[in-house]
């Protein structure tokens, strides 16, 4: 029997298979993997696949950067809900009459006030939702009774809070109103000759007419009618009689004689069509902003003071600035206004 000359141990021992002789050895085992390295793995992949979807996102404009975010629990500031921040015009309208519309005719109202010179028809915007609401002051000056009309065709019983004649504003307040939907408030310094803006009142009566058009001018000097509540002023509806609105622009008279008391405001002008019946309504831009308070139009067979309801518009109209509104809204609260 030959005998191995090799010292014991210098080659490896493997088990023996099958029937107890030596056989080709097992392939090597591998170390078990660890169910933590197994989550480890997984969780990599993930985050791979997100960082591919962010990658396409800025290729395609970032379409997918709210989806990253919920995946990865972020928070990525969505607004949700398809509305533009601040305003109530849905994100697919944005930019459309027919949006702004819809989304800011419930803010707009129907004004009619009585004094002893007759009954006249006016505009105004609810700015808080138990029935603030903002008018011209040449719309409810003088008024003994004012009768305020939603869209929806409620109606409320409203009263005076307070008055600024050498602004032409007004605030008064609906009696028992709440849960009103309200208008957002933007800033007319903002706007540009040639935006396009949206117009929503009642003339003559008929109640959330929407007209459009654009900006014309910025800062124009516009000399109405100063009401001091105890004059017997041309109403703006232009029913029973009641003359439109008179104002003064460049050293010539509109609509009628101003009378000796006056104020003078810049004014955005608008090409939107604007009747008597307008003032004290809302001037909007394209986010479904108010920016303005409608408060004079210029209508030519009116000029000379016919009292001609029927006159149309001629695309020149006015609108107190709303930032004008905001820097006048405490006083118009506190009632120490003019």
């Amino acid at each position: 029997m030959t005998e191995s000359q090799r010292p014991s141990g210098e080659y490896p021992m493997y088990p023996s298979y099958g029937n107890g002789d030596a056989s080709y050895p097992p392939p090597p085992s591998y170390p078990p993997v660890s169910e933590a390295a197994t989550r480890r793995r997984r969780a990599k992949r993930p985050v791979a696949l997100l960082a591919a979807v962010a990658i396409a996102a800025g290729v395609v404009g970032g379409g997918t950067a709210a989806f990253v975010g919920r995946l990865t629990g972020g928070d990525t500031n969505s607004t949700g809900g398809g509305v533009v921040p601040g305003t109530t015009v849905s994100q697919s309208s944005k930019g459309t009459v027919a949006g702004v519309a819809q989304a800011v005719s419930p803010m707009i109202v129907e004004i009619n006030a009585t004094s002893t010179a007759g009954k006249s028809t006016g505009s105004g915007v609810v700015i808080t939702s138990d029935g603030e609401v903002v008018t011209n002051n040449h719309v409810i000056s003088g008024a003994s009774s004012i009768k305020v009309r939603l869209s929806t065709g409620k109606t409320y019983t409203a009263k005076v809070v307070g008055t600024d004649a050498d602004k032409d504003l007004a605030l008064i307040k609906l009696q028992g109103a709440s849960g009103l939907k309200t208008a957002t408030l933007g800033d007319s310094s903002a706007l540009s000759v040639g935006d396009q803006v949206v117009a929503i009142g009642s003339p003559e009566g008929l109640t959330g007419t929407v007209t459009s058009g654009i900006v014309s001018a910025l800062d124009r000097d516009v000399t109405v009618a100063k009401e001091d509540g105890n004059s017997q002023g041309q109403g703006q509806g232009g029913q029973n009689g009641g003359q439109q609105w008179p104002f003064e622009f460049g050293g010539r008279q509109f609509n009628g004689d101003t009378g000796e008391s006056t104020t003078t405001y810049k004014a955005i002008q608008t090409d939107a069509s604007l009747n008597p019946g307008n003032s004290g309504g809302a001037l909007i831009n394209m986010n479904g902003e108010i920016i303005g308070i409608n408060s004079a139009m210029y209508s030519a067979s009116s000029s000379g003071g016919s009292g001609d309801s029927g006159a149309g518009s001629v695309g020149l109209g006015f609108a107190i600035p709303v930032n004008t509104l905001k820097a006048d809204l405490d006083t118009l609260r506190s009632g120490t206004g003019s």
